[in-house]
Parts: structure tokens; sequence; C-alpha cells
């Protein structure tokens, strides 16, 4: 999550400011308590483990029942299933730069940063650029000469390690951002901090000994030019707060939890029930005691006054049971997220039917992508610098973002729309209504040759039918010139 600061404080924003960097370090210190609890309660790490069931004879189950997880995958999945479509506008080329996103694996890039989002309320992703096999070129004088070749790089980076900085106007523009990570020796104990500070111009990693702040003592290894001419660490947000997907539910994911918990501890408590007898008493070193523990045990009769009985709580399942489901609905209807192990999810759902039950989860999507799309944005801008640098023409102005939630579609439904709206709306928007579909252009030329070539078959089959026709008249025709030569001989013959 970006802080903000006043911009005239930096004096030069590619020199680095030492009080500035610790104070975004400080910034990232105190976020950690946060992004780690949000982070362990998506990894399994919940508050239920510390629970303890007070029976010293019983443990606590510890049931967890990782809601988080689910909210935080399911929404991953649907937001980010399909690849992200990128066109350019028109008479512009961006060509090059979608083959660098298709090199970098862009789609699975897009799934990590997602998580993260998820989890966290946002998340970072750093461009650079990495050296690779010199490229061999031949000179004007015909001599080979090796050619520094780099390939542009992007990786998702931890938000527990990364914070970009910007002003404090209402743009928010990127001053600087610091990426922090420890260093540590062969026995494992950290041993100072690497800091890199991306500044728009300049980038330079520092090495501390023991602190995570900086000093001006220590070293620099390494100061390089940031051939973007931006902040490289982009800042993605998953929402205005910048609020996990289940973060507001952490209290109702422990209820649940806890409720489970003590409801299968009630049950191990239950059968480890107290014996009680009345009229009598059972001896440590009685018999009795012993042939308990087979399940028989001679007491006087009733008759006596003597009785036995075992003392258990009383506990109404099926209020436990309403309460349970009560609980869960409430966490998928807050989330947004359906239940889709819900019987009314069954495969039999009518298209329309689906479509209201996935409303709240549609509207929660189109709010994520609009946050997600401008950072997809300056990602663009900055791998466009690239591409030119070496060499392209590339333009990202104007290049339309289009994303379709990976959520379940009835294609007949979708397939009688477009045909009913033929006609009256553009093809080029109807089929953009397919799922699985990139580029609805591409869908219309070639519904445009399927045209031409059923035309040209039809016009073929018309032109044989008369040729054929033409052929059988020809051949009635000679049949009827040799039959009058025929004749014609015949006569002569006769007059001979």
């Amino acid at each position: 999550m970006a802080v903000s600061i006043d911009k005239n404080l930096l004096e030069n924003v590619n020199e680095p400011n030492i009080k500035a960097i610790n104070y975004a370090i400080r910034e990232l210190q105190e976020r950690q308590k946060r992004l780690n609890k949000l982070a362990d309660y998506y990894n399994g790490k919940q508050d239920v483990n510390n629970h303890k069931f007070d029976n010293s004879k019983v443990k606590s189950a510890n049931i967890m029942i990782n809601h988080a997880k689910y909210i935080t995958d399911m929404n991953v999945g649907f937001m980010t299933g399909n690849p992200v479509k990128y066109t350019a506008d028109k008479d512009k080329s961006i060509d090059d730069v979608l083959d660098v996103l298709k090199d970098a694996d862009i789609h699975k890039h897009d799934i990590e940063l997602e998580k993260d989002l998820s989890v966290f309320g946002y998340g970072y992703e750093l461009l650079y650029l990495k050296e690779t096999e010199p490229e061999a070129t031949i000179d004007e004088a015909g001599n080979e000469k090796l050619t520094p070749n780099t390939e542009l790089k992007i990786e998702v980076i931890d938000p527990r390690a990364a914070i970009v900085v910007t002003d404090d106007t209402v743009e928010h523009e990127p001053l600087f951002a610091v990426f922090v990570q420890p260093k540590k020796n062969l026995e494992g104990r950290t041993n100072g901090y690497s800091i890199t500070v991306y500044m728009p111009e300049r980038i330079v990693e520092f090495r501390t000994e023991m602190s995570m702040e900086l000093s001006d003592n220590d070293a620099i290894v390494y100061d390089g030019e940031n051939l973007f001419n931006a902040v490289p660490l982009i800042e993605y947000r998953n929402n205005e707060e910048r609020q996990g997907d289940f973060e507001q539910l952490i209290s109702l994911i422990d209820a649940y939890n806890l409720l489970q918990t003590d409801r299968i501890s009630d049950k191990e408590a239950f059968v480890d029930a107290i014996l009680v007898t009345f009229g009598f008493s059972l001896a440590e070193d009685d018999d009795d005691l012993k042939v308990l523990k087979n399940g028989v045990l001679n007491a006087p009769s009733r008759e006596d006054g003597a009785d036995i009985s075992w003392l258990t709580k009383s506990f109404d399942e099926t209020q436990v049971n309403l309460l349970s489901q009560s609980i869960e609905n409430d966490i998928h209807k807050i989330s947004y997220v359906p239940n889709m192990n819900d019987e009314k999810f069954m495969g039999n759902v009518s298209g329309e039917a689906m479509k209201f039950k996935l409303f709240g989860l549609e509207n929660l999507l189109s709010i994520k992508k609009r946050y997600f799309f401008d950072g997809l944005r300056r990602r663009l801008k900055m791998v466009q610098t690239i591409v030119n640098i070496k060499g392209g023409n590339d333009d990202v102005s104007g290049c339309d973002i289009d994303l379709t939630p990976n959520i379940p579609v009835n294609l007949s439904d979708v397939v009688n729309n477009i045909k009913n709206a033929d006609g009256v709306i553009p093809r080029k928007i109807t089929y953009g209504w397919l799922p699985q579909v990139d580029d609805p252009q591409e869908i219309v030329e070639e519904m445009d040759q399927q045209d031409a070539e059923n035309i040209r078959k039809n016009q073929q089959a018309l032109r044989q039918t008369p040729d054929r026709l033409e052929w059988e008249e020809s051949q009635d025709d000679q049949s009827e010139d040799d039959k009058e030569k025929q004749q014609d001989d015949d006569h002569s013959k006769r007059t001979r």
C-alpha cells in the first residue's frame, strides 16, 4: 500500500533520500502484523488452532474450515481464469508489446498477482531488464562483434517486502519505491538487508550490516540507469480501501470454526461421560471396577435403592446445526462468493436463473476489474518504452483492455441472443458475448469467409445444372442428325 509525502521534501527524485527511504521502511514494518495475519488465515494458521477445551480429559478438536482460502481461490478463478484481452486502438500497433507479455507467460503472472490482491488487498509487480546471451552482429568493416542483449522480465513481489511512495497530490504519482530483502548467512540467521530503491531514472541497491533502516555508512552495491523512465514497481489495488476479500469476514470465520470445534469436542466429551452410582459405591480396588471396563457391572437391586446412570451434558443438535448454517450463509452473503456445493447450483439451473444467483459476484468482479486495469495500463506503458527503445513502433494509448469473468455461462442462451441481435447490433459486438473469444473481429472475418465460401459453392452448383442440360440437349440433337442421315442412306440404296 502506497504512502504519500510532499514531493518538495525530496528536492531531487532521482537522488536517494535516506530519511525518506527510512520513513517508507518504517511504514512497511507497521503493516507487517496485518499482512502476516491475512497470510496466516489463507494458509490455515487461524485462531481456532490455539483454542483450548475446558475439560481435563478431552482435548480440543480444533476444527478449521478454511473459508478464507475458499473465498480467495474462487475469486482468483472467477477473475483471472480467462486471460486478459488487449486490443490496439485504430491504426495503432501493439504487436511487440503483446509478444513480450506472451513470452513472460503473463496469464500465469496475473493469477499470482490476483491472489495477492485477494489476500492482502493490494499487490506489487516489478519490471526489470535481465541480461541474456550477447547477440553476434557484423559491423561495417565485416568484423563480428558481440552486442549486449537484455530480456524484459515481470515478477510478482510480496507486499510484505515492498512499498511505493507517491506524492500527496490528488493524482498520487509514484516518486520512488523500496524493496527490502533479508540476507541470511549459512547458519540461517539474518545477516543484514538488501534495500533496493527504484527511482524514475535511477536504481540504487544498498546493503546494511544489521538494521533494516539505512545509514550514511551503508554500502551501495549497485547504481544503474532506469530505462523505464518511471518507477518500475507497480501497485495494484483490490478496491478503494485496499482490503482483502475475506478481511472483513475474519470474525465470522472464527465463529464458524469455534462452533464446529466445540461441537466435535462435545461429542467426544459425551462419549467419555461420567458414571454415577446411587445407593452404592465402587472402590478403586473393587472387582466390580475391573469388570466395568468389560461392560459388565454387578450392582444391588433397585428395590434396595440402588441405581446407576451416565452424567452427560445435554445439547440440541438441531439448534447447533441451524446456527452453523446461519454463520456459513453469512460468510457467503458478505463475501459475494456463492457456495458452489449448494444444491441451488445444480446443473439444470437455467442461464437466466444463474445470472441472478451470481449477480452479487459479478458486481464484485466489475469493481475489482476497474482497479486491476489501472495497474495494467501502467504496465503497458512501461513495456512499450522498452519495446520502442529496441526499435519497435508500438503505441498502447487508447488500447482496449477486456476481461471476461470465468463464471458459468449457458452457451445456448448466448448463441440465441446473438441470432436475435443479428441485424440490430453489429456482429463485432455480439460475437464478443461468446466466452473464450479474444478478438471478435477475427470471428467476424471467419464468418465472412464462411459466407463467401457458401455463396461460391451455391453458384458452382447452379452453373453445373445448366451445363448438364446443355450437354444432354446436344446429345439428343446429335442422335436426331444420325437418324436423318441413316434414313437418307437407306433411301439412296433403294433408289439404286
